[in-house]
């Protein structure tokens, strides 16, 4: 199949284009700019699927209602060259401090401006008549501020029962398969979690990646877990039991 992905420059897509288990035409904006409407949809011409990995972050100079701006041009020049389904990458930060587990059917309640940025742009593609699918994508070892960025010294919440924050998780590896498994089934839902089943201790994780860490207490700020649920995520891929373990989790971010 021929599979574009958009944002190849990206830090979540340079960790994961060395593991990706399919040849796929990894683009990134010195070979299109996604505000060139020509340029897209000549990239997008032809594509069974699009994965767009473009966006903006909290630690981006750009303003955060961009990432409706790429998801909507995107879905646009798919739209006006008859791609495939374009796969979105949204975030598990649009459920904030929701309690239990969080389904894609569930409540949403984003604390942050970048979750509330995320959410905006699920709603406008979901209004898009073009064929996409927002994924919510929990932790990725390698691109998240634990693993990726510790620090001598490093500091971590802790809660007061002495555990530390709760998050859903996935290695590159693991994330890689799922993204080659979605981008290549012949029907999505508009919505799905991605993660590795359960959920995972900061700390555990740290641990097991032998990074030193001294706690600090939490704050009211502090979310204690974001668990996703992935029970439909597993209609179209599988994991390995040691995909939701920290040493698994740590052993897929070194091993690639």
């Amino acid at each position: 199949m021929d599979l574009v992905i958009l944002g190849a420059g990206g830090k979540l897509a340079r960790l994961l284009r060395p593991v990706f288990p399919q040849k796929a035409r990894w683009l990134t904006r010195a070979d299109v700019d996604i505000y060139d409407t020509a340029a897209l949809r000549v990239a997008l011409r032809g594509a069974d699927a699009v994965i767009c990995m473009a966006g903006v972050t909290n630690a981006s100079a750009q303003p955060l209602h961009m990432n409706t701006d790429i998801a909507v041009r995107t879905l646009d020049a798919a739209q006006d060259v008859s791609a495939g389904r374009v796969i979105l990458l949204s975030s598990a930060a649009v459920y904030g401090g929701t309690a239990g587990v969080c389904a894609e059917d569930g409540p949403t309640a984003p604390y942050s401006e970048y979750g509330k940025a995320k959410l905006a742009m699920e709603s406008a593609a979901a209004q898009h008549p073009h064929p996409n699918t927002v994924l919510r994508l929990g932790n990725v070892a390698g691109a998240d501020a634990i693993l990726a960025g510790w620090v001598p010294g490093f500091r971590l919440d802790q809660l007061p029962d002495g555990s530390t924050p709760c998050r859903s998780y996935i290695g590159p590896n693991a994330l890689a398969r799922t993204l080659s498994a979605l981008s290549e089934a012949p029907a999505l839902p508009p919505l799905l979690n991605v993660a590795a089943p359960g959920c995972i201790q900061m700390g555990a994780l740290l641990d097991a990646a032998c990074l030193e860490w001294r706690p600090k207490p939490a704050t009211a700020a502090t979310i204690p877990t974001v668990n996703l649920d992935t029970t439909r995520l597993r209609t179209f891929t599988e994991f390995k039991a040691s995909d939701s373990t920290p040493i698994g989790i740590v052993e897929d971010w070194q091993n690639r």
